[in-house]
């Protein structure tokens, strides 16, 4: 007699196809958008204080002769920045659309404030900065990265039937982000202009430009990025290094950071020597609590923490992708699709000059770096993703039908005759 063949039995599947329902099951869930920005983005927050702490505490020691001078000014920031992101996130999609010219327009003010002699203050041979008197400062260009996403995806919206007309497609998206992008070159800063870029190309893939007008675009990048560098000894300097940072010509030059910061990874390993162990910080990385600060994650939290970073950003650039996918409104599908393409370009534009996959162009790694002038505006972008995630199909309705454990009254324990 032969036996029969084993059969699976009903209700218990395979352990990966379990996984993988589970995995589904809780991104089908309203409110899963809404939960993966506010993890990722207060998880690399949270980081962000730990590192600034860590890889400012030789410069605040040397500079204002104690090591949390730096760190409490970031946690201040980050202290302003909680409550304007939960206001933001508990706003209509519609507050963020009437916003977006205004700030263009007073972004434009600002940037060209730092124009003027006694109120524009240059910082590392880039005028981009407003000085207020004390140690409050102000980069311009900073709010018209959000200012551009706001008003694009106003503007879009708008001319939404009109965009197979190739003047209503370019006119005045395309006219007012040259404008603006014109003016952050002439502070040369490269880099900043460089994401901003990264912002129009985004904002004009999501609308459905051709493909002809984003290889014009490219090559205009290309040709406008190579007579900037060209045009500047110190830029011509940081190509070199990106090349080759270790070549005796430029490595005590323009290489010396990028080659530090190569060290720092090569010293960090598989798991980091360990938190506050970094050796770069002491005088040999210049930025280190900034621009750089990812090399010193790689030292202190090696390999396994800077791929964890790489990871909560992946995390975030796929949940803002996620809210545009999903949504019905199309100015939340442009304005997220906008901030995503800000974040991913500007967390790969840094990561890959502290890796020596590009050059140093000198902007922050977004919600991580310190700086409150970059710290803020991006925070409001992390409310605004929330924001948009509370409109995707049954999120209100999840967030409303959540126990609220501050409203609960407690029982009190029943006492036996």
């Amino acid at each position: 007699m032969t036996s029969a063949a084993p059969t699976r039995q009903p209700g218990r599947p395979g352990q990966a196809g379990t996984r993988g329902s589970a995995l589904r099951r809780l991104l089908a869930r309203p409110l899963a958008s809404y939960y993966l920005v506010l993890g990722s983005a207060g998880l690399l927050l949270l980081l962000g204080l730990v590192m600034v702490f860590s890889a400012s505490s030789v410069y605040s020691l040397t500079h204002y002769g104690t090591t949390y001078a730096v760190f409490l000014r970031q946690a201040m920031w980050v202290a302003v920045g909680i409550p304007v992101t939960w206001a933001v996130a508990r706003s209509r999609p519609r507050t963020a659309r009437f916003l977006g010219l205004p700030l263009l327009l007073a972004s434009i003010a600002l940037i060209v404030l730092t124009y003027v002699p006694h109120i524009g203050v240059s910082v590392n041979g880039n005028r981009n900065w407003l000085d207020f008197g004390g140690p409050f400062r102000l980069q311009p260009s900073e709010l018209a990265k959000l200012a551009l996403v706001l008003w694009g995806a106003d503007v879009y919206t708008r001319k939404q039937r009109l965009l197979r007309q190739w003047q209503h497609l370019l006119v005045p998206y395309v006219p007012g982000a040259a404008t603006v992008i014109a003016l952050v070159i002439g502070q040369g800063d490269l880099g900043t202009a460089l994401v901003l870029m990264g912002i129009v190309l985004t904002t004009l893939w999501v609308v459905g430009a051709p493909l002809r007008l984003f290889a014009v675009g490219f090559l205009a990048v290309a040709a406008a990025t190579t007579a900037l560098v060209l045009s500047s000894s110190d830029r011509i300097g940081r190509f070199l290094a990106f090349v080759n940072p270790f070549d005796p010509s430029v490595y005590h030059a323009a290489g010396w950071q990028t080659a530090h910061g190569i060290y720092a990874f090569a010293t960090g390993g598989w798991w980091g020597a360990g938190l506050g162990a970094s050796r770069q910080k002491w005088g040999n990385l210049p930025e280190a609590h900034t621009d750089f600060i990812f090399a010193v994650i790689g030292e202190e939290l090696g390999l396994v923490g800077s791929l964890v970073v790489v990871l909560l950003f992946l995390v975030l650039g796929y949940a803002g992708v996620r809210i545009a996918w999903r949504t019905r409104d199309r100015f939340v599908q442009l304005a997220a699709a906008g901030l995503t393409g800000w974040l991913l370009v500007q967390a790969v534009v840094n990561i890959a000059a502290v890796l020596g996959l590009g050059p140093v162009v000198g902007i922050p790694l977004p919600l991580v770096s310190y700086g409150g002038s970059a710290l803020l505006p991006m925070m409001v972008a992390i409310g605004l993703l929330l924001s948009f995630a509370r409109e995707e199909p049954g999120a209100r309705a999840a967030l409303a039908a959540r126990p609220r454990w501050w409203l609960r009254v407690p029982e009190r324990p029943r006492v036996g005759r």
